[in-house]
């Protein structure tokens, strides 16, 4: 089978790893991917030239195809391949958006009564400031459409909350994506984040994991697209589990069918567990980033198979399997990152790269593997408890080499001080 795989950072490079194992996989495609990817052909293509993707798959009979990140997604790249027969994972244009846009979302949560943060949702700016003059504190001001996972301003201050509205709804720092902003309470209680596999009909939660967004030790600093992850999370027990089950996870399903927009792909549920219950922070309409790195290595069962499965919306008839190990994800990011960072320093890594998932990388000079963003890549291990994960994480973490590497050295304390 020739696959194809949207997408060009650590997500994709998981799923790629995991897909190879199949022997029925002759071939594997990233578009564009990155240089780290040995395990797949790389090919010059941007995630978002839908049309170029399509043109690609046709003219390679590629058998099957995943769109992993949200932006082609968004864009309908699975309509676009599918109207031309190439087999497909992730969801149509239609079902996207209940990422590409918060309104959206947070409407069909209230319309369907799933749990989630009081909201106002706002397209005139002066409303949107004179509502801030009596808005409880701390508030969330997000931006409606995609950027990038920046659209999300936490604003402990009156005057950092109209900043932040200024910031989005004026001067337009996330395009048009901030024409429309929603205005929410801020939730408290532990975070988790919940990747399910589903065809529409069926919904089969993956394992949870932790991620840590914040870019320094102790969850100081900026925003990140994360900075690691462990699996599972302690914080969501089998209790809760059948809570989030009975009161999201199915309701999201079902009001997605109810509203003409099936779902078929890899849901993700952001959540926040609080006093009241759990309630749901985000949806994102694909594998999380970099969630991915530790659910995916736990997974026992064939991953192109489960995806063929939910393509024929036949997802009640797979296998699907979760070892019952713990998984811990380090990413080694270029110092600096999220904000001005260097790249082009060539990258040392361990005979076995197993457990290494490229994020940022790109061919130096002599050929040599040298960094190419901001997070290059992700140490991943696997052991029978949380701490011995850990533990074998940043000893492989001393392996990797490549100049103003940066990584936090706390991965994983939150969730070890959840397990006394």
């Amino acid at each position: 089978m020739k696959i194809m795989v949207v997408g060009g950072g650590g997500r994709e490079h998981a799923i790629i790893k995991k897909i190879s194992k199949n022997p029925k996989v002759t071939e594997i495609y990233a578009l564009p991917g990155n240089a780290g990817m040995t395990e797949a052909k790389c090919v010059a293509i941007g995630a978002k030239d839908i049309d170029a993707i399509t043109n690609f798959a046709v003219e390679n009979a590629i058998d099957f195809a995943v769109v992993a990140p949200d932006d082609p997604l968004v864009l309908g790249a699975v309509d676009a391949l599918e109207a031309n027969g190439i087999a497909c994972f992730g969801p149509n244009k239609d079902a996207a958006i209940i990422e590409g846009s918060k309104v959206f979302s947070k409407h069909l949560m209230k319309k369907y009564g799933i749990p989630t943060a009081a909201y106002e949702v706002f397209d005139d700016m002066e409303a949107a400031l004179a509502y801030l003059e009596n808005a409880p504190l701390p508030t969330v001001i997000k931006a409606d459409g995609l950027a990038l996972g920046k659209g999300v301003v936490i604003a402990e201050t009156k005057e950092a909350a109209k900043n932040a509205v200024h910031s989005m709804m004026e001067d337009k720092i996330f395009g048009e994506s901030g024409s429309h902003i929603v205005i929410e309470e801020f939730l408290t209680g532990p975070e988790v984040s919940v990747l399910a596999f589903t065809d529409g009909k069926t919904m089969i939660p993956m394992v949870s994991s932790m991620d840590h967004k914040r870019a320094l030790d102790g969850d100081q600093g900026l925003n990140t697209g994360g900075m690691g992850t462990v699996a599972p999370n302690p914080y969501y027990t089998e209790e809760i589990a059948k809570v989030c089950m009975d009161t999201i996870f199915l309701p999201t399903m079902a009001a997605m069918n109810q509203e003409g927009r099936t779902f078929k792909g890899c849901l993700y549920f952001g959540l926040m567990l609080t006093p009241d219950g759990p309630k749901v922070i985000e949806y994102n309409c694909r594998f999380g980033d970099p969630e991915t790195q530790v659910v995916l290595p736990l997974l026992e069962s064939d991953l192109l198979e489960i995806m063929q499965h939910i393509a024929k919306g036949t997802l009640a008839e797979a296998q699907v399997v979760f070892s019952k190990k713990s998984a811990c994800c380090v990413i080694m990011a270029s110092d600096g990152y999220p904000g001005k960072y260097e790249t082009g320093f060539p990258i040392t890594l361990p005979e076995n790269k197993d457990g290494i998932i490229i994020a940022g990388a790109k061919k130096g000079e002599n050929g040599e593997l040298v960094t190419g963003g901001g997070r290059v890549l992700g140490v991943v291990e696997v052991a029978d408890t949380l701490q011995e994960a850990i533990d074998r994480a940043y000893e492989t973490v001393k392996t990797v080499s490549f100049a103003n590497a940066y990584y936090r050295k706390d991965i994983g304390k939150r969730a070890l001080a959840a397990e006394v």
